[in-house]
């Protein structure tokens, strides 16, 4: 480690700085010759006083202390180990789980005498260390290089081990992942290229949502390699009865059958159906004959009407995006052509109205003595004096007709719902919207969505507010143009997603009846094996309140009637629970609680789906291993000759140790140790100067 000291001023003012001490103890010292210490006692106190004031002076300058310190590192390997499922799902299930594992971390502990070796699994997720159980439900191996380069980045990575089959069924082509990587990649070629003798169900296609009383259709694909001419049954099972049931022949190699089945939606509420295909004789694995889908039937859809002054794009952008969401149908009419019940609609969107044209009395008399929620939405066309007196938390006083190009801006402090990072990244890219121009007045109970921000000038009045009044709720956007945010979104990413979430949270807030209960549970009503099931709990008092002092209990429950208990954890004001992944199939539960006397439970259900991605194509891709080490200066191995990586290693003249400097900078008036010099050269000074009688 060396050290030196640096300041920004030239070298001479340090010379100023001795100056300054030599004449300090002079006039201290030698211009009082009379003080009766002697010659050589004044030359000990000049020396002490001389080095006190400079070191004080040189501090003026503000000099500051250059460290830098050496680190070797050693080269870093990473073995990753591919952990998802088709690895071990062939006839050499055993050789991998039972003898390739342990033989992987031997290598690991092998070339761990030479480099620093860091070893990971991966399947949907990135984890340290070698697992080898091979339960992964999915493979995402962009996912595992992205780590890596995050977690290596400016170290002395030099190269990675994959042991893999080379099977991805989620996320980016590796091959792009890695395209300017600085490490070289070698692959380790797991499972069986062969196509083996199976019959499976490959693809479902099906309406996660129903309606009461309707038939809907499922979509299902059959595959069948190396099956010619065997026999087998298509079913459908719903509960316990059968829906649905073919016989078909296998006809050739490489088989394909697509069948739509009609269900008709019967009973409200989440609808299992298993679909199954009988296996064949000699089949290696029959887990992927199967598929369990569920479908949640409603008793109804959620009606929006959405009512326009004139034709504009914003119609179709909100309409298409509000339909995406199959909950909700959308009848779209224009004011004058209007003459119905606003009462049997969930939600009202008054597309500029009341209009400078038509001030729709009539509509707007009808909405007033209606809880109905309603959105208003705003532009050049509207009537701003008409709509500042229905008082729905917004007043903007009419000064001129001119408009204003108003950019999104998002609160951050907005707690009405969430959405999600990629609507909060297409939001800050999306154009500005054409809203009137004045001195937005807000009533203290509504709170923004998106604030304007005109130029670079960020502003507090609102975009898009949402006010809760005492018997309904009702929603704003201040502009017109929306239609341009969907087509940036296709534009940027090549799909309306962002846009038609977005609407879609502000329609499901504005439609949803509010919850008055005290005690409310919430969580999704699907999840897949291998998420979390994440619940959340809200206890209110009378006043509506939250409060959390009580335990809050749940017990999930299976279809076999195996139970599950927990309790809740306490948030700030709430509660939560993290209850794990559970295994596919339906499950009730019962949460319940007790405050001030009173009890309270809620009851519900969920499902678990399976996921059988893995199970679907167990085909090994080592084309893909092959160009992953071809194009990184790597190599292709199968297990057989895995040790020979070690060799292969070591005769790299580029895979070496690297030093690090590393330079710190520290302010000299900050360490200790000279502050504490100063204080001993002058205690030094006084104590001789008043032991020999001086003052």
């Amino acid at each position: 480690m060396g050290f030196s000291l640096t300041t920004a001023y030239p070298f001479w003012f340090f010379i100023i700085c001795i100056a300054c001490g030599v004449g300090y103890a002079c006039i201290l010292y030698y211009s009082n010759t009379n003080n009766g210490f002697g010659k050589t006692f004044n030359a000990l106190l000049f020396v002490l006083r001389l080095l006190a004031v400079t070191i004080i002076s040189f501090l003026l300058l503000s000099p500051l202390l250059k460290t830098v310190s050496r680190h070797v590192e050693k080269p870093i390997i990473v073995l990753a180990l591919d952990n998802s499922e088709s690895i071990a799902v062939g006839k050499d299930s055993s050789y991998f789980r039972n003898e390739f594992t342990p033989s992987f971390r031997e290598l690991a502990n092998k070339l761990s005498s030479k480099y620093e070796i860091a070893t990971y699994s991966f399947d949907k997720d990135v984890t340290p260390g070698l697992k080898g159980d091979f339960h992964g439900k999915q493979t995402d191996m962009s996912k595992l290089f992205s780590e890596l380069n995050n977690r290596y980045s400016n170290r002395n990575l030099a190269a990675v081990v994959l042991a893999g089959d080379g099977i991805v069924t989620r996320g980016a082509d590796p091959i792009y992942t890695v395209e300017k990587v600085p490490y070289s990649i070698y692959t380790i070629a797991l499972g069986d290229t062969s196509r083996h003798r199976d019959l499976l169900v490959a693809r479902v296609n099906y309406n996660h949502l129903a309606y009461l009383g309707n038939n809907f259709p499922i979509e299902i694909t059959i595959l069948g390699y190396k099956c010619t001419g065997s026999q087998s049954r298509l079913s459908v099972v719903s509960g316990d009865k059968q829906i649905y049931s073919e016989a078909f022949n296998v006809a050739n190699e490489n088989f394909t059958k697509t069948v739509n089945v009609m269900v008709s939606a019967t009973v409200s509420g989440i609808q299992r159906f298993r679909i199954s295909v009988a296996p064949v004789k000699g089949e290696i694995s029959v887990q992927n004959n199967f598929r369990d889908i569920f479908v949640e039937v409603l008793d109804g859809r959620q009606k929006v009407l959405l009512v326009s002054a004139s034709p504009h794009p914003d119609i179709a952008a909100l309409k298409e995006a509000i339909e995406n969401n199959r909950n909700y149908e959308v009848e779209q009419v224009q004011l004058d052509q209007f003459s119905g019940n606003v009462n049997k609609y969930s939600l009202v969107i008054l597309h500029q109205v009341p209009s400078i044209l038509d001030a729709g009395s009539q509509l707007l008399t009808q909405l007033k003595g209606a809880k109905v929620p309603v959105l208003f939405i705003l532009g050049s066309q509207s009537n701003l004096q008409a709509f500042n007196a229905l008082q729905m938390g917004l007043n903007i006083p009419p000064t001129s007709a001119s408009l204003s190009a108003a950019f999104p801006q998002i609160n951050p402090n907005f707690s009405q719902f969430s959405i999600s990072s990629e609507v909060s990244r297409m939001i800050s890219e999306y154009p500005p919207l054409n809203v009137p121009f004045g001195q937005y007045k807000s009533v203290t109970s509504s709170e923004p969505l998106l604030y304007q921000r005109i130029g670079s000038v960020s502003t507090s009045m609102p975009l898009i507010s949402f006010n809760q009044g005492l018997d309904r709720k009702s929603g704003i956007i201040a502009g017109e143009g929306i239609w341009r945010w969907r087509l940036t979104d296709y534009l940027k990413s090549g799909n309306h997603q962002a846009f038609d979430e977005l609407m879609s949270r502000v329609v499901q807030y504005l439609s949803v009846k509010s919850d008055k209960s005290q005690f409310r549970v919430i969580l999704k009503n699907n999840f897949t094996e291998d998420e979390t099931v994440e619940i959340d709990a809200e206890l209110y008092n009378d006043s509506y309140e939250l409060v959390n002092e009580p335990d809050v209990n749940i017990v999930v429950t299976d279809k076999s009637g195996k139970t599950f208990p927990f309790s809740f954890s306490r948030t700030v004001n709430a509660y939560y629970l993290n209850a794990g992944s559970f295994p596919p199939g339906e499950y009730t539960y019962k949460a319940s609680t007790s405050y001030s006397g009173k009890s309270f439970q809620k009851t519900g259900s969920f499902v678990v789906m399976a996921i059988n991605e893995e199970l679907l194509n167990t085909v090994a891709n080592h084309n893909l291993l092959f160009t992953l080490a071809g194009q990184h200066n790597g190599e292709m191995l199968h297990p057989s000759d895995m040790n020979k990586l070690i060799d292969i290693l070591n005769k790299r003249e580029d895979i070496k140790t690297v030093t690090y400097a590393q330079k710190k900078y520290t302010d000299l008036v900050n360490i200790f140790w000279v502050f504490l010099l100063i204080i001993s050269l002058l205690s030094a000074e006084w104590f001789l100067r008043k032991r020999s009688g001086g003052y």
